[in-house]
């Protein structure tokens, strides 16, 4: 077979024979060549196994009708209560989910009607890319996009791509994790900033590092038209990428094939220096839910800094605060 790598030895050492006397600056400039060259070929390269768009999302995904793990003021419907009532949509290449925003939720009730959607499939070595519109926004929300196998929690591991509550931007990403895992205090290789460097569910928030751009969250990610997140994971590191509407993402973030290592510096980046990722993250589902309230949401040092009453009462009586609870997914395509 025709080898690049073999080709760029030889003419590197065609370079060297050349030369009857090199000195130190032409052999390391030949070597910085040929590991130029050697990255370039061995760049990770991911082809698409799955490609959701429009009324595949309904297909690819289970429809959740469960309680909240959460403890959030919420019901999720099955697929036929969410489709009767509007609460899913699709079209060719739209896929909207959203809380309702027409009924004052009962007394005595779980809460009010959202959506909670599993992929069937799970995944260990990976690449997701997703096309966000617009994700929900307003007081008493909690959207997230995610991966976790629930089966044992947490001894296998939650990765929070997308995730934020009561429009407090910017996005955290977050890995959580069983006892004995987390970060360096180190930011060397992404642009994001840490929140909290401890990955273990029982002892922090999870590790999670801050998206510096602003447009990376609720209101001003919506009022810039979304834009797209992305997360590669190995067993060595989990990186997560955004690009708001109006920056050029890479050329091939939603083509048959994917090479991350050409994306330039992540957002987040969690290295496995401190935390055995095979051993601490098993094969995920992909989640995409809107809880409201919540161990989080509703947080007596969280919820009253920037929202009215209680967040179950707001929750529960202001409908037409929910209008703008909604997620517009454009694409969402994984890579193995």
């Amino acid at each position: 077979m025709h080898s690049p790598i073999l080709n760029g030895c030889n003419l590197i050492t065609s370079h060297l024979k050349a030369k009857e006397h090199p000195n130190t600056m032409q052999l390391t400039i030949s070597f910085i060549a040929l590991a130029s060259l050697l990255t370039v070929v061995n760049a990770a390269s991911y082809t698409r196994t799955d490609k959701v768009v429009g009324p595949a999302f309904n297909e690819w995904f289970a429809y959740q009708a469960m309680p909240d793990p959460t403890k959030g003021r919420v019901n999720y419907v099955n697929k036929a209560t969410a489709q009767a009532q509007n609460l899913t949509f699709a079209s060719a290449d739209t896929f909207i989910l959203r809380a309702d925003s027409k009924k004052v939720v009962p007394a005595g009730s779980l809460g009010r009607d959202s959506v909670r959607m599993r992929s069937f499939k799970s995944y260990t070595i990976h690449v997701v890319t997703m096309d966000i519109r617009h994700m929900p926004q307003g007081c008493g929300t909690w959207p997230a996009v995610w991966e976790v196998q629930e089966q044992d929690y947490p001894s296998l591991g939650e990765v929070d791509i997308v995730e934020g509550v009561n429009d407090l931007g910017p996005n955290a990403s977050t890995l959580h994790s069983s006892a004995g895992c987390s970060m360096r205090n180190d930011t060397s290789q992404m642009t994001a900033t840490w929140k909290h460097l401890n990955c273990e569910v029982n002892g922090s928030g999870g590790c999670s590092a801050s998206t510096p751009s602003l447009l990376s969250y609720a209101p001003p990610f919506n009022a810039n038209g979304g834009g797209i997140y992305a997360l590669e994971r190995t067993e060595t590191y989990m990186k997560v990428w955004f690009w708001p509407r109006g920056t050029a993402p890479p050329a091939d973030i939603n083509a048959n094939a994917v090479k991350p290592d050409a994306w330039g510096k992540p957002a987040a980046y969690f290295s496995n220096a401190q935390c055995d990722f095979k051993a601490k993250f098993g094969a995920h589902h992909v989640i995409i839910n809107l809880t409201l309230c919540g161990s989080w949401a509703s947080n007596p040092n969280v919820y009253p800094k920037t929202c009215p009453q209680t967040c179950i009462s707001h929750v529960d009586n202001n409908t037409a605060a929910f209008r703008e609870a909604y997620w517009d997914f454009k694409y969402l395509n994984v890579y193995q």
